[in-house]
């Protein structure tokens, strides 16, 4: 049997699949898992777009989104204004 691994990316294929997908990693698994989930929809929009829209360079994007970084709010919401997206609060 041949297995091929998942890659979360190739699954992004709107703007409602990525902001649920990106909802349900922040609700189910909190900040790592959300961070991870903001680089899947990076890389499915393309990190170079994203990084350059959010005005960092693409190597700050994958190290601010890498496992255990601890980003600033400022540099999150950049990231998801360049994705199309918007953070929202509900009660």
């Amino acid at each position: 049997m041949k297995t091929t691994q998942f890659d979360a990316a190739e699954y992004l294929d709107s703007e409602e699949t990525m902001a649920a997908y990106l909802e349900a990693c922040l609700e189910e698994g909190g900040e790592d898992l959300f961070l991870s989930a903001l680089k899947d929809v990076a890389r499915a929009k393309g990190m170079a777009k994203i990084a350059e829209e959010a005005g960092l360079g693409r190597e700050s994007l994958y190290k601010a989104l890498s496992p255990g970084a601890h980003p600033r709010f400022e540099t999150v919401r950049r990231v998801v204004k360049a994705l199309g997206l918007k953070i929202a609060l509900t009660a």
